[in-house]
């Protein structure tokens, strides 16, 4: 019955991950053009935010892999039972798909990182609006 939500809980995680970095990179700039401080501190919990459903996301497509979900398409085309478990591990990002979804969570891992450690920018760049460009480039790799 868990490989049955399995795939279901990445889907909704990747589609929530597609919708935050469009919110991140429209709202906070809005708020720097008007000046209103609450809408630019809305771009740091979005790239967290980002970062923990494309972690799910991804953690939910392993997860098929390791337990042979042959139900999720990707996984029925780049595995088989009788690999290793070391080899469906990194079959995820062995075709298209998984690699463009690992490289969508290195991106957000570092727009994770910049959120965080970004206090210790100049004052003359804002903090949102360092979140902000690297969410830009997000929406165009989920």
């Amino acid at each position: 019955m868990l490989t049955l939500t399995i795939p279901e809980v990445g889907l909704f995680a990747l589609l929530i991950a597609l919708c935050l970095p469009l919110l991140q990179a429209t709202v906070p700039l809005l708020g720097a053009a008007t000046r209103r401080p609450l809408w630019m501190a809305f771009a740091e919990p979005m790239a967290w935010g980002q970062f923990v459903f494309l972690l799910i996301s991804y953690a939910s497509l392993t997860a098929s892999f390791l337990l042979d979900d042959f139900s999720v398409d990707y996984v029925a085309r780049n595995s088989n039972s009788m690999l290793p478990w070391y080899y469906k591990f990194t079959a995820v990002w062995g075709s298209h798909e998984g690699s463009v979804l690992l490289w969508s969570l290195i991106l957000s891992g570092w727009g994770f990182a910049v959120s965080l450690f970004s206090r210790q920018l100049p004052r003359d760049i804002p903090r949102p609006a360092s979140c902000c460009v690297v969410m830009l480039i997000s929406p165009t790799w989920n």
